[in-house]
């Protein structure tokens, strides 16, 4: 297939590497215009110098930036996707961003002729490298159907959740449970320390049971470390959450639980560590201790 991919960032880059190395024909655009050359020069493929002219002789566009209003401007703005597309042409967008501006751009896809699926995504930089990322998508099955093949590339599982929003929805879900997770990790973590355990052992132990979890596994022991220059940027997981606490509003319920973490990452992006990953919410419990 004829693909173009929106947005080479920590995800993006490899996952459009791994579409490119499947076979597929692929056109770069990114807003570093140096950062599609340095793709280009890794795999093979062509950079274009807009979103629109990435996209004018896809058969499937993806996009994955950082949020709603990236999302207008690669789409809808004077040079977006939209404007020199052909009609059939299919935009799936992986960026985590809200159920409203995915029906937007939904609703402006039809308009024009083109189909259109949002379909966040799970997984982290370690997935998107390895091509194993969990795939929530909104949308028709028969627009899965077709997109399967470029979707297997960087994908281990993809699941349809429903009309357009419903990925988004999903993907709010799975933010709010890792910030759940990460708190109980963090007290857990510092309980054990206090109490003069092994982490590696209690992490060995443990992850089988009914206490396991992929945080647990993969981040309990660098927690226990202080180790957190990898993975998902708390920056980013800040601007998630916000999406989660604005929908819980919208459907008149309240999430005290991530109210709590999102104002905990805020305070550590106030200390300087927005750039790193998640599990840095251990910080945060030490200065409650």
């Amino acid at each position: 297939m004829k693909v173009s991919f929106i947005g080479l960032g920590t995800m993006g880059y490899p996952m459009a590497g791994h579409v490119s190395k499947a076979g597929h024909d692929v056109t770069v655009y990114n807003r570093s215009s140096q950062k599609a050359q340095t793709w280009c020069e890794q795999y093979s493929g062509t950079s274009a110098p807009t979103p629109a002219l990435a996209a004018q002789a896809a058969d499937i566009v993806l996009t994955c930036v950082g949020n709603d209003d990236d999302l207008r401007a690669v789409y809808l703005g004077d040079d977006g996707a939209f404007q020199n597309a052909q009609k059939g042409t299919m935009f799936i967008d992986h960026t985590t961003a809200s159920a409203e501006v995915a029906k937007e751009l939904a609703q402006a896809a039809h308009e024009r002729g083109f189909l259109f699926m949002d379909a966040p995504v799970s997984g982290g930089q370690a997935g998107a490298e390895n091509g194993v990322l969990t795939v929530m998508i909104g949308g028709e099955q028969s627009d899965l159907d077709k997109a399967q093949p470029v979707l297997d590339c960087y994908a281990k599982a993809t699941t349809l959740m429903g009309p357009v929003g419903n990925g988004q929805l999903t993907k709010m879900v799975n933010q709010i449970l890792i910030g759940g997770v990460l708190s109980g990790l963090s007290e857990g973590i510092r309980f054990a320390q206090k109490a003069n355990l092994d982490i590696a052992t209690l992490v060995d132990t443990l992850k089988y049971g009914a206490a396991g979890s992929w945080q647990l596994e993969n981040r309990g022991e660098t927690m226990a470390k202080d180790e957190f220059d990898f993975g998902f940027a708390i920056e980013w997981m800040h601007k998630d959450l916000s999406l989660c606490l604005t929908q819980a509003e919208k459907m008149g319920i309240t999430l005290p639980l991530t109210e709590a973490v999102d104002q905990d990452y805020q305070d550590l992006i106030q200390e300087g560590r927005g750039r790193q990953d998640t599990s840095v919410l251990v910080k945060a419990f030490d200065k409650k201790a």
